[in-house]
């Protein structure tokens, strides 16, 4: 590759790697958390009853079933994107977010019952082998930088400063 090129390339790909880094930072965050959330409704005996038959199926049903939620929020995310490229900036975010939530919650606790039947398909497991490595990657280099030293750094001042207020 031209030096000129790799000039060009290196910011964008430096950004990319932040932005993905990011977004495996939220679904980190979040995913357990709303995993634990969507468990709660098992509770409720409709509920109760689909999570044992998705947690009973074959390995290729179960793919179908842990890739439904992402596909069918994506027109969601579409149409919120035309919802900013015409104007509607807030209520755009805000839909992206809110299927954001909506759909690590589903596809976490989807995932959770589902794994070991997907578990079952050897290229899925090497797959997920492979993203849980470079998931870890990813966090580290996030949680090396200086951003989010900075960051750590502020949120512990905060927390003493609400704690001394507090008390």
């Amino acid at each position: 590759m031209p030096p000129f090129i790799e000039l060009l390339t290196r910011p964008l790909r430096w950004l990319f790697q932040w932005l993905i880094a990011l977004i495996v930072l939220f679904e980190e965050w979040g995913w357990e958390p709303l995993a634990r959330l969507m468990a709660q409704l098992a509770r409720l005996p409709l509920i109760g009853w689909l999570e044992c038959r998705i947690a009973r199926l074959p390995p290729a049903l179960a793919l179908v079933v842990f890739l439904t939620p992402g596909l069918m929020l994506l027109p969601v995310k579409l149409a919120a994107l035309a919802l900013v490229s015409h104007g509607h900036v807030f209520t755009g975010i805000s839909v992206i977010v809110l299927a954001k939530l909506l759909g690590t919650a589903l596809v976490a606790r989807i995932f959770q019952l589902t794994q070991p039947a997907l578990m079952q398909l050897a290229w899925f497991a090497r797959l997920h082998g492979r993203w849980i490595v470079w998931k870890e990657a990813a966090v580290a280099q996030v949680r090396a930088s200086r951003v989010w030293r900075m960051g750590r750094w502020t949120r512990r001042g905060l927390v003493r400063r609400i704690q001394r207020w507090r008390a």
